[in-house]
């Protein structure tokens, strides 16, 4: 899961956009702020990855937040979530390393796009990473994951799938190293359990899992999926 810091001076405002995180499998709002000295003090205490970050505080801006952060070495990721729509404040916002702006009032889609991105983003690095130094391939993957713009579709996905939640299955079925169930995949993504079987169904017709049963004293045998080595 990824840990979010919301920041907004407005509490609605907050409780907002801490229910629309909560919607968006694989994130979980972890804290609230409503200041820059409250949401300083989460980010020191390390438990936060991405924060949501509001310009206009009490205390003082969004971004003079940002840039203090960054003096004190913290690289905890940033999405700034305000109504300051002044090319100067976007282009500051880009200098100090935030991954997406985003404009009030905003719709949920256009926020859990950013998230989308964001996961795929952390998903890309991870896999990279691995690596130790990345080629050109590699560094445009890990640039390339911050587009919003909805990829087209790959030939063999079907109608309703989309990319974001395929690498979330595959992703969790890669690192868990054994087979798992629909139900533990819907728990470990926050899916339903009929839409990660769904998924897991066509990710297995693809060749990309592999199928198993697991047979119990009674009843019918429980479908197993288990990643499978490109």
């Amino acid at each position: 899961m990824i840990d979010v810091m919301v920041v907004d001076d407005d509490f609605r405002v907050a409780e907002i956009n801490a229910k629309y995180v909560g919607k968006v499998p694989g994130f979980r709002v972890a804290a609230r702020a409503h200041s820059a000295a409250q949401a300083l003090a989460t980010v020191e205490r390390g438990t936060i990855d991405l924060v949501l970050l509001d310009h206009y505080l009490p205390d003082r801006t969004g971004l003079e937040l940002v840039h203090h952060m960054r003096e004190q070495g913290h690289g905890t990721d940033v999405i700034m979530i305000t109504a300051a729509g002044d090319v100067a404040t976007v282009q500051r916002a880009m200098r100090l390393g935030a991954l997406h702006y985003l404009v009030k009032p905003f719709t949920f889609a256009a926020l859990r796009t950013r998230l989308d991105s964001y996961a795929a983003l952390r998903r890309t690095v991870e896999r990279v990473g691995g690596r130790g130094i990345a080629g050109q391939e590699q560094v445009d993957r890990i640039f390339g994951a911050l587009r919003t713009t909805p990829a087209p579709a790959s030939p063999g996905l079907p109608s309703g799938h989309s990319e974001p939640t395929t690498d979330l299955i595959c992703g969790v079925l890669h690192r868990a190293g054994h087979p798992l169930s629909a139900h533990e995949v819907a728990a470990e993504t926050g899916l339903s359990r009929s839409t990660a079987q769904r998924y897991l169904r066509h990710l297995e017709q693809a060749g990309r899992l592999r199928l198993s049963l697991k047979y119990g004293d009674t009843g019918r045998p429980e479908h197993r999926y288990a990643w499978v080595a490109p």
